[in-house]
């Protein structure tokens, strides 16, 4: 690639740790890309969180997904699991990690690995060992400015301040044949079939204060089954498989949830298979942008401007006060924000319309 600096570590060997959330596996893939966009002979590898590795399953430029093994449970059962993961990092024989985070849990695990070059960011509020255990930090590495993706930028920064770039910085997810087929009969067992026309929603967050009324949801549901002819499909964890179907009680008929019925990777294609995707700041948008499904997201006190590209197919729908985005975790201090409560049905519904105009040609909407 033009321009782009010698890689400062020619590894052969790479261990990549993203301990971070669903969100931020998916925004990461742009980085396996850069590894071996740069150092095409180069093995590498992803460690994750638990659960998360199914979203990698076919990434075509990762040799290996290794999941990092849960840290609650009995002491015992998490002793041994730990003890395997260790010795299957110390056994793959790394020469470069490279931790994308400032946990101390990536930081442990990178030391552990027992790589000669070791590189993360320095954390300036972190433990003074956290910092030591790198070979190589790197200090406030600078932003790359549009069209650099700016989720994917939060890992290629670090990766671009060791000479290691890639001219395509946005996301992508490849999907296994085996999940869309399961993904396929499950779909099918709640009688939608291929021809059937239908969108993913994911009312729900992590943060409640990023989460949208519960009714205006019905509201948006019920709208599109009556004026556009699309069903709808509730997805999210099993942790919100009730409060799924407390909404879909609400609704007119023609909805569905699958709500904690599939794996991450069987999300991802259950997005792919899907019209559109609406839903609120969280993982979900993320995935579905990076299976090339268009999106409307809804955005209160977070800023999309750090995660996203809005453009014809994905949008992004906010309200309409000054204070937005105000990066609070709720109003005065509670779990509540005002601005998202107060922010109706009717925006959202015509920027879904706008999105549904310009993929028409392509989705047959």
């Amino acid at each position: 690639m033009a321009d782009h600096p010698e890689p400062k570590f020619n590894a052969k060997n790479i261990l990549v740790i993203q301990l971070g959330d669903i969100g931020d596996v998916v925004l990461a893939t742009p980085s396996f890309r850069a590894l071996k966009d740069t150092l095409p002979e180069a093995r590498v590898s992803a460690l994750v969180r638990k659960s998360y590795g199914s979203l990698l399953e076919a990434d075509p430029y990762l040799s290996e997904v290794i999941e990092v093994t849960k840290n609650r449970g009995k002491i015992a059962e998490i002793g041994r699991e730990n003890f395997r993961l260790v010795q299957r990092l110390r056994r793959a024989s790394y020469d470069l990690v490279i931790d994308l985070r400032t946990g101390d849990r990536g930081a442990i695990l990178a030391f552990l690995a027992g790589a000669p070059v070791k590189v993360a960011c320095y954390g300036s509020d972190k433990s003074f060992w956290r910092n030591r255990i790198f070979t190589h930090l790197v200090y406030d590495p600078k932003p790359a400015p549009l069209p650099v993706h700016p989720g994917a930028d939060q890992s290629l920064r670090l990766l671009r301040a060791i000479g290691i770039d890639t001219e395509n910085t946005t996301p992508k997810l490849w999907i296994p044949e085996a999940a869309t087929v399961r993904v396929k009969a499950l779909l099918s067992s709640e009688n939608i079939e291929e021809n059937d026309r239908w969108v993913t929603i994911n009312p729900f967050s992590r943060w409640k204060y990023k989460e949208w009324g519960y009714g205006k949801w019905v509201e948006v549901i019920d709208w599109l089954r009556k004026e556009h002819g699309l069903h709808s499909v509730l997805v999210g964890s099993k942790d919100e498989a009730e409060a799924a179907a407390g909404i879909l009680g609400k609704c007119d008929g023609g909805a569905k949830s699958l709500a904690g019925k599939t794996t991450l990777g069987e999300l991802a294609a259950l997005l792919r298979l899907s019209v559109l995707h609406l839903g609120v700041d969280s993982a979900a948008p993320h995935i579905a942008f990076a299976v090339g499904t268009p999106t409307v997201t809804i955005f209160g006190p977070s800023d999309w401007r750090a995660w996203t590209v809005p453009d014809g197919t994905h949008r992004t729908v906010t309200p309409d006060l000054p204070c937005i985005p105000c990066h609070n975790k709720g109003c005065d201090g509670t779990e509540r924000s005002i601005c998202l409560e107060e922010l109706g049905a009717e925006k959202v519904k015509r920027t879904v319309e706008e999105v549904l105009e310009a993929i028409g040609g392509e989705s047959g909407v």
